[in-house]
């Protein structure tokens, strides 16, 4: 069963608002067993729609349309698909009544564009929107279902979870799709591969391994499609544990664990401490622990010490040091790693310093090029990083490299 996504409005196409509407639709058909076959935006534009709708009819049993139902004359979704389908509009009282319901209660008069609102394709299934004033629409073509729902996403999410899905589930009868994501770190996506290419290899071949990096992890997905679901799942679940067993010091966890939670979770049982001295990721690594709850059991403090003076001043490090090595340097981050455990009293401390751009790099410290040491009880470690080139890839890189450092000293520990 295959589903095709159709996302309308000039709006998406200029780039002046993100499309979220899409995924989040593509999360309710997949959960329900249906395979997004494609993705599309269109603009506001009758040609389009009717070349894009008639398309997707020879390639999808499902297509589901978002945008283009307002009062406004740029709002031509709902007359176009009345016209291929070669229906009239209609008056429809119930919706006309709860428009202007909505619009009173906002103190907002009822006029002749709301009402046009209450017009919907003689042909069509109307699926009441009871957080907006502009009706879904269901049509059935061929053995095909089309549905066209507003724009707005909290009142899209709402009609896909309470009108579309219960409807698509009774019309079709569904295979299930199964995922599930094992997330690692500490390795490249190629030294992954490489390391599990043998367990990638006897995989049965229903099973489909997706491999989606990020900086300083790898996200592993294996993927049934069309499947009796719980043996699926099984059989998922006893390749990941097999694939745990081969790389144990790279495991983090699944679906959308961080390896900030990990850590999290090894601090808090082991009652140790952290703390942070950033200087070119300028907090990034303190918010992503502040962020967890249960964070005041271990994180004492965060320094962003973004100045040579406050290095020196606040973290002790040592002038000559800086004026020997430069800031961004080995014995300047391992300095300051050793600083920020010593003032706040904590277990562990990490610390970054580097060049994030666009100015201040050279031939020898290129922009990109960051510094990171973690302080523990039996000494301190330090890597040289080059993180990209980009100002927030570089902050975003060293982060994860930080955090991936501190794990490493946390398991090196724990052996």
């Amino acid at each position: 069963m295959k589903a095709t996504i159709l996302t309308i409005g000039d709006e998406i196409l200029i780039g002046q608002i993100v499309d979220t509407n899409s995924a989040s639709i593509a999360r309710h058909l997949n959960a329900a067993g249906i395979v997004v076959h494609e993705k599309c935006s269109i603009g506001d534009d009758r040609g389009q729609i009717v070349t894009a709708v008639r398309r997707a009819m020879h390639e999808s049993e499902v297509i589901i349309l978002t945008g283009g139902l307002g009062p406004t004359k740029d709002d031509i979704t709902k007359k176009t698909l009345a016209d291929l389908f070669g229906s009239e509009l209609v008056y429809n009282p119930t919706v006309a009544a709860h428009v202007e319901r909505m619009l009173t209660d906002r103190g907002i008069a009822f006029n002749e564009l709301n009402r046009s609102q209450a017009m919907v394709p003689a042909c069509c299934t109307v699926l009441f929107n009871a957080h907006g004033t502009a009706p879904g629409m269901w049509f059935e073509r061929d053995g095909k279902v089309i549905v066209s729902l507003p724009g707005v996403p909290f009142e899209m999410e709402h009609l896909m979870q309470d009108e579309v899905m219960p409807r698509l589930k009774a019309h079709f009868s569904l295979r299930q799709i199964v995922h599930r994501t094992m997330i690692t770190a500490g390795l490249a996506e190629s030294m992954l591969a490489q390391k599990i290419e043998a367990w990638e290899n006897a995989l049965p071949p229903y099973l489909k391994l997706a491999y989606l990096p990020n900086p300083g992890s790898v996200r592993l997905r294996l993927s049934a499609y069309e499947v009796e679901g719980e043996s699926a799942a099984r059989e998922i679940e006893r390749r990941f544990e097999e694939l745990r067993r081969i790389i144990p010091d790279h495991f983090v966890g699944y679906e959308t664990a961080s390896v900030q939670e990990l850590i999290h979770r090894l601090l808090t049982d082991r009652r140790k401490t952290l703390a942070t001295a950033e200087s070119c990721t300028g907090g990034s690594i303190a918010a992503r622990f502040t962020a967890l709850p249960g964070a005041s059991a271990y994180f004492l403090c965060g320094v962003v010490a973004y100045s040579n003076a406050a290095k020196h001043d606040v973290l002790g490090v040592d002038q000559a040091l800086i004026e020997c090595h430069g800031a961004v340097s080995e014995p300047v981050a391992r300095a300051m790693a050793e600083g920020a455990r010593r003032i706040a009293h904590a277990d562990y401390a990490v610390a970054t310093t580097g060049i994030a751009g666009p100015a201040g790099g050279s031939p020898e410290k290129p922009i990109g090029t960051v510094w990171i040491a973690v302080a523990t009880p039996e000494g301190t470690r330090t890597i040289l990083k080059q993180c990209g080139t980009d100002r927030g890839q570089i902050i975003d890189r060293a982060s994860a490299f930080a955090l991936g450092l501190l794990r490493d000293c946390l398991n090196a520990k724990n052996d």
